[in-house]
């Protein structure tokens, strides 16, 4: 089964999903918006259903402990009639830390029969998008001047452990120690040799 190529000649995919998260500035917190969209982009002219689901989640996140303090979820195109009743379950998420274990705690709580996929699905992905959201809070004071670097005290334990260059005593851990400062200098930041071998001045 192949659908008609577009007007630039490509393939029409089958099926896309659309996953796109927004932070919002809410003072000591974030206010996380999520919303995962499935379109069917061979469906034009009435042939078939073009939007299956579109479906939101949205949460406040307090940045001091990264934890969820307010969440809702919205379906706003959905294949069953019965697909919103689940949606007030995901008020659950109150009181889960983003940063540590949550996403094996959504799947114990909203896993398979217990919750609805694709909502469980924005809520795994919520913890990253946390962490990218408060890097970028700390980047924007540092472009106002209001912060030298992205960091607070000389640590950064919102990224530790999260990947391979920030695991304990990894490269970010021994750039930080040769004097790197997240958000100051060039992007992306050179590797570490360059800092060995030249230390920014303190």
């Amino acid at each position: 089964m192949s659908a008609a190529p577009t007007a630039s000649g490509g393939p029409v995919p089958l099926h896309r999903r659309t996953l796109e998260y927004e932070a919002f500035d809410a003072g000591d917190s974030l206010r996380m918006v999520g919303r995962l969209q499935d379109t069917r982009p061979w469906a034009r002219d009435g042939q078939a259903v073009t939007l299956v689901h579109d479906i939101e989640l949205r949460v406040t996140v307090r940045i001091a402990d990264m934890t969820i303090t307010e969440s809702a979820a919205e379906m706003h195109t959905f294949p069953h009639a019965e697909c919103p009743g689940i949606a007030p379950a995901f008020a659950g998420l109150v009181g889960l830390n983003v940063a540590r274990g949550f996403t094996r705690e959504v799947q114990n709580r909203f896993g398979g029969a217990k919750g609805c996929t694709h909502l469980e699905q924005l809520a795994r992905s919520l913890g990253p998008a946390v962490v990218q959201a408060v890097t970028s809070g700390r980047a924007l004071s540092v472009s106002r001047g209001e912060s030298a670097d992205l960091l607070t005290g000389g640590s950064s334990p919102w990224t530790r452990n999260t990947c391979h260059i920030w695991a304990e005593d990894g490269i970010a851990d021994q750039k930080l120690a040769a004097g790197w400062r997240p958000g100051a200098g060039p992007y992306p930041a050179p590797r570490l040799e360059h800092f060995k071998a030249s230390p920014p001045e303190r």
